[in-house]
């Protein structure tokens, strides 16, 4: 069935009622090529979903903001800021700077941790991320 994430064989809570003869299923050709063409122009769809997926989780959505708000913590900064254990962050940390959203610099002793996908920067702003004092807007 079109829309609902199956593959149209098995059936569903719904189908149950409905007739199992094909022919009076009505399926909208035009419908059909306008919805798998707008799927097609999406640019880096994989790469869409994974940004999703790392932004679904709220602990690494909460180091994301505070590393946009702050321009760059060290771990135990971020630790403390989101009440979160220091090896808890590290790894939120590793899996986002994987992903190439956050890279870490030296700064004395300290590691520092800094945004740096300007998509993921785009899209902290659109859902209300803010700079502190130190940036821009």
């Amino acid at each position: 069935m079109i829309g609902t994430g199956r593959t149209g064989t098995e059936p569903g809570p719904r189908d149950q009622d409905a007739p199992h003869d094909e022919a009076a299923r009505h399926v909208d050709p035009r419908a059909v090529a306008a919805a798998l063409a707008a799927i097609d122009e999406i640019a880096d769809l994989e790469g869409w979903a994974g940004r999703f997926a790392l932004l679904s989780d709220p602990t690494r959505l909460r180091l994301l903001f505070a590393l946009h708000r702050t321009g760059g913590l060290c771990v135990s900064d971020l630790a403390a800021a989101v009440g979160m254990s220091d090896s808890s962050v590290s790894h939120a940390l590793r899996l986002l700077r994987e992903r190439g959203w956050v890279r870490a610099g030296r700064e004395g002793r300290l590691v520092v941790y800094r945004l740096d996908d300007e998509t993921v920067h785009d899209l902290l702003h659109r859902i209300g991320a803010r700079h502190g004092p130190h940036r821009h807007s």
